[in-house]
């Protein structure tokens, strides 16, 4: 049995009032509470397009829609060109904005504890100051040998570490084969033969005899076997290898003995200072025993080797040591002056960021900007850096506070941009990664 025309018409109202509702129903699920009155997200008051949106908890990472952030559960904020840096610290560059380098904001600027420092020009004085050790002059060590072989008889009251004078004895030595040379050249001395003398005499200095021994066995006319071995200089017993009653051979080493009349500085310099200091320049110095004494000194060596760990070259200062005030051990103070030099360019040195392979300063520009600028750096003194290039006169950079400014900022993507010399204003591959959620 068919339906009439009135029920037909009554079921197709019904169905299109069910579908409206169900749209009704729909929009108004749709919506969340803190929507009403409020224009659509995308929508732009004033006329402003977002550049991306962002959360602010973590800034670095951007959205090419609004919506509720993944990390916190709090809405994300748009970012406009215009904005001066609101939301604290924002890498200035968006999509098809020039990167500049990063904005912050003035209290956020003051909360990090930012100084800064100006780029000046004027005569940089050359000041060197730099830790040195008292050592032992190396080139005043006398090594007391046995000439032939023989038996110690005896050994001097010594030990190492004692201090000596020059001549003082060092042990006896008792040299049976001298006794035949010896009684040979006293019976020549008895005969006219000038010829045989000389030759018997050349015979007992050979032997290792001191020429001292032989002439008191020329005037005493009696053989000696046994010499006493003195030391030929002043200084301290570095060791001693005598015992009595041990043999020895020729060469045999019984002593070594370190002179005290000069002493050596050896001093760290860094290497970029190490054209600071030449050979024979005067150097100025105190020790801790000493206070309020200066001593002075003369350059007498600097190695060629750079030390690979601290970066230091090594300088050695000479210099007198009357009475053996100065002690091997003692930390010095040295400190080398320069005249001052033409007028130059330079910076605080704690301004100057290295990053192994350049040098990069944050240059502090208009509305807040912070612009990491690479830089040519020369020579280093009084706590001053020489800028050879990438800097002018009058300059303000970041001289503390760089590297909070680059964790708050993501200041190392900037860094990178600038080490592979991006400079044409477009997003790098990462930073388009970068804007997807």
């Amino acid at each position: 049995m068919s339906a009439s025309r009135p029920q037909l018409v009554g079921i197709a109202l019904a169905a299109v009032l069910l579908s409206v509702a169900s749209a009704l129903v729909g929009y108004w699920m749709a919506r969340s509470p803190g929507d009403s009155g409020k224009s659509p997200p995308a929508a732009v008051a004033g006329g402003r397009q977002p550049l991306y949106w962002y959360d602010p908890m973590k800034p670095e990472q951007h959205f090419d829609k609004p919506g509720k952030s993944p990390y916190m559960d709090m809405p994300l904020v748009p970012r406009y060109a215009d904005e001066g840096g609101d939301t604290g610290v924002e890498g200035v560059e968006a999509k098809g904005v020039k990167a500049e380098g990063v904005k912050i904001d003035p209290t956020v600027a003051q909360n990090l504890g930012i100084r800064f420092a100006r780029v000046e020009r004027g005569a940089l004085p050359q000041t060197l100051d730099a830790v040195g050790t008292v050592g032992f002059n190396q080139r005043d060590i006398a090594i007391i040998q046995a000439r032939t072989n023989g038996f110690v008889t005896r050994v001097y009251a010594r030990a190492p570490g004692d201090v000596i004078t020059r001549d003082a004895p060092i042990v006896d030595l008792l040299v049976p084969e001298w006794a035949g040379a010896q009684t040979e050249f006293l019976a020549l001395l008895k005969s006219s033969d000038r010829e045989l003398i000389g030759a018997a005499r050349q015979r007992l200095v050979l032997s290792g005899m001191p020429p001292e021994l032989i002439a008191h066995v020329e005037s005493a006319r009696e053989p000696r076997t046994t010499v006493t071995i003195r030391s030929p200089i002043a200084g301290m017993i570095d060791t001693l290898e005598a015992r009595e009653g041990m043999t020895v051979s020729a060469g045999a080493t019984l002593a070594k003995i370190n002179g005290l009349a000069t002493v050596w500085i050896e001093a760290a310099i860094p290497e970029a200072q190490g054209a600071l200091v030449g050979l024979g320049r005067r150097v100025e110095f105190g020790v801790a025993a000493y206070p309020g004494q200066h001593f002075s000194g003369r350059v007498v060596g600097v190695l060629p080797q750079v030390n690979a760990d601290t970066h230091t070259v090594r300088v050695r200062i000479e210099l007198s040591n009357p009475g053996g005030r100065l002690r091997p051990g003692m930390l010095a103070q040295v400190r080398l002056e320069h005249g001052a030099q033409s007028p130059v360019l330079y910076v605080a040195s704690e301004a100057v960021i290295r990053t192994g392979s350049r040098a990069v300063v944050i240059v502090a520009g208009e509305h807040s900007q912070f612009i990491p600028t690479q830089v040519q750096t020369g020579a280093e003194a009084d706590g001053k850096t020489v800028i050879v290039k990438g800097l002018t006169e009058g300059q303000t950079v970041v001289a503390s506070g760089q590297f909070l400014i680059d964790s708050e900022a993501s200041l190392k993507g900037v860094l990178a941009r600038l080490a592979d010399g991006n400079s044409s204003g477009h997003d790098t591959e990462a930073d388009r990664s970068r804007s997807q959620p």
